[in-house]
C-alpha cells in the first residue's frame, strides 16, 4: 500500500497525497469547531474509500458526539478499519485499538494508547487532541496540561497547528492555577489564528477565574463576529458570557443570551445540553424565575436516562430531570444504580466513586432535602474532580452545597466554605451575596 506524509510529516497508508490532505483539513475543522468537519471528511473518503485514518477518524467522531446509539455506529467504523489495515503503520494501528477500547468505554486504555503514541509521534495531534479529551472528562487536570507539555519540544511556530497545540496548553495551564502564564499564550494563539475558539475559551476561563467580569463580557463581545462560521462549540462560549453577567445580577441579559443564542431547539448535543442545564440551575439559584424553560430542556433530556457516557453529562441530565419531575429524576437514580452494580467501564467505576452521590445531591436539592445535600457534597466535595469538565463548570456543585447549607440553616458550615471561596475569588459577586445571607 502506498504512503504518503502530512504537513507535519506524519505517515499515512493510503492511495493519493489528496486523501492526506483531505484528511488533514478534517482535523483542523474539529480543532477550530468549524461546520465544515463533515464535509473535509467526506473529501477524504471520496479521494480514498479503504483510507484506514479516515474510518478511524469517522469512529473517532461518533464517540466524540457522547450519545449510546452512536457507539454502534462506531464499532462498524472500527470494523471497516480492521478490514483495510493490511499493511497500515504501527501508528495506524494504535488507532485502530485506541478506537477499540473506546468503543469498551475504557477511556483510560484510550489514553494510554494515546500517550503511548505521541512519544514516538509528539506531532500527531490527533492522538494530542483526544487524549486532552479525555483527560478532561475523567477529571484528570494535571494531564490536561501535562500531556500537552510532553509534546512541545516537538513543535515549533513554523509547524500547522502550532498555535492550535499552544491552546490546549494554555487550558491545562488555567484549570491548574497557572492563570496568567495561561492568558499570555492564548492571547499570543489568538494573535496567529483569530478563529481559534480554544483560545478564546481559554481566555474566558481565565477572566472567569479572577473575576474580571465587565472585561469578560466585553472581550466575548469582540470575538463573536469570528463564531457564526464555528459549529455548537459557539454556545459554550456564550454560556460563559452569560455567567459574567450572572455575576453582576444581569438576569435579564443572561435570559435572554440563553433565548437568544444558547437555546437550540434542534439540537441534542451533549455539552449544549449541559449548558442549558447549568445556567437555568446557577440563575434559580440567585432567585431567578426561569419561567417555562425547563420543560422544553426536560424534552430533550428525558430519553437520554440510559446514556452513561459520561458522569459530567449524567449530572447536568439529572438537573433538568429534577427540575421537570421527580419520577423521572427516580428513574435516572435507578439506571445509575444499575450502571455502578453491573457497568465495567471507566464511567461505570466514576458513578460509584462519585457520579451516583451528586446525582442524588442534585435530586434532593431540587425537593427540598437540603440536609442530605449537605451530607452528600460535604463528604464528597474534593473527589468531585472526577466526573470531570472544567473548575468553572464544577463550580455549580459547590453553589449547590452552600446554599443548602444555608437553606438548612448551618450558618456557621455556609460561612466556612465562603471564606475559603473568598480566599481565592475576594471580588467574586455570588461568593459576596450569599455571604451576607449566611450572616442572618
Amino acid at each position: 500500500m502506498p504512503r504518503y506524509w502530512n504537513e507535519v510529516g506524519l505517515e499515512f497508508t493510503t492511495s493519493n497525497e489528496a486523501a492526506v490532505r483531505a484528511f488533514d483539513q478534517s482535523i483542523r475543522s474539529y480543532a477550530t469547531f468549524r461546520r465544515d468537519i463533515g464535509e473535509h471528511l467526506k473529501a477524504t473518503f471520496a479521494a480514498d474509500p479503504n483510507m484506514v485514518m479516515a474510518h478511524v477518524l469517522k469512529g473517532y467522531f461518533f464517540h466524540y458526539m457522547g450519545m449510546r446509539p452512536l457507539i454502534a455506529k462506531a464499532e462498524k467504523c472500527l470494523a471497516d478499519a480492521e478490514a483495510a489495515s493490511i499493511g497500515c503503520s504501527p501508528r495506524e494501528r494504535n488507532h485502530i485499538e485506541a478506537l477499540r477500547v473506546w468503543c469498551k468505554g475504557d477511556y483510560r486504555a484510550a489514553i494510554d494508547i494515546w500517550e503511548r503514541t505521541l512519544l514516538e509521534y509528539p506531532r500527531d495531534f490527533l492522538a494530542l487532541k483526544l487524549a486532552n479529551y479525555l483527560h478532561f472528562y475523567i477529571g484528570d487536570s494535571a494531564n490536561v496540561r501535562d500531556s500537552v507539555a510532553r509534546v512541545l519540544r516537538a513543535w515549533d511556530h513554523a509547524m500547522p497547528g502550532y498555535a492550535l497545540v499552544r491552546s490546549l496548553y494554555a487550558f491545562g495551564l488555567q484549570e491548574n492555577g497557572a492563570l496568567a502564564e495561561a492568558e499570555s499564550i492564548a492571547r499570543a494563539s489568538l494573535e496567529t489564528d483569530p478563529l481559534d475558539g480554544w483560545a478564546v475559551h481559554t481566555l474566558a476561563h481565565v477572566m472567569e477565574a479572577q473575576d474580571r467580569h465587565e472585561e469578560g463580557i466585553a472581550f466575548l463581545s469582540g470575538c463573536e463576529a469570528h463564531w457564526d462560521s464555528g459549529n455548537n462549540f459557539r454556545y459554550h462560549l456564550w454560556w460563559h458570557r452569560a455567567l459574567f453577567h450572572v455575576d453582576l445580577q444581569q438576569y435579564d441579559a443572561a435570559l435572554e443570551l440563553y433565548d437568544q443564542r444558547l437555546w437550540d431547539a434542534k439540537s441534542d448535543e451533549y455539552l449544549d445540553l449541559c449548558n442549558d442545564a447549568s445556567l437555568l440551575l446557577r440563575l434559580e439559584l440567585a432567585d431567578v424565575n426561569v419561567g417555562d424553560r425547563w420543560p422544553a430542556l426536560f424534552e430533550k433530556v428525558k430519553s437520554r436516562v440510559d446514556d452513561h457516557i459520561f458522569c459530567f453529562v449524567d449530572a447536568h441530565m439529572m438537573m433538568a430531570l429534577a427540575a421537570q419531575d421527580p419520577a423521572a429524576a427516580d428513574s435516572m437514580l435507578a439506571s445509575l444504580r444499575d450502571q455502578a452494580m453491573r457497568g465495567h467501564n471507566t464511567t461505570a467505576a466514576v458513578t460509584r466513586e462519585i457520579g451516583y452521590a451528586v446525582c442524588q445531591a442534585i435530586a434532593a436539592h431540587r425537593i427540598g432535602d437540603f440536609a442530605s445535600v449537605v451530607k452528600l457534597l460535604t463528604s464528597n466535595r474534593y473527589r468531585i474532580r472526577a466526573i470531570g469538565g472544567s473548575n468553572t463548570q464544577r463550580d455549580i456543585f459547590f453553589q449547590l452545597l452552600v446554599d443548602a447549607a444555608v437553606r438548612n440553616k448551618q450558618y456557621a458550615l455556609a460561612q466556612a466554605l465562603l471564606s475559603e471561596y473568598m480566599a481565592r475569588r475576594p471580588h467574586n459577586g455570588w461568593a459576596a451575596r450569599i455571604h451576607h445571607r449566611a450572616e442572618i
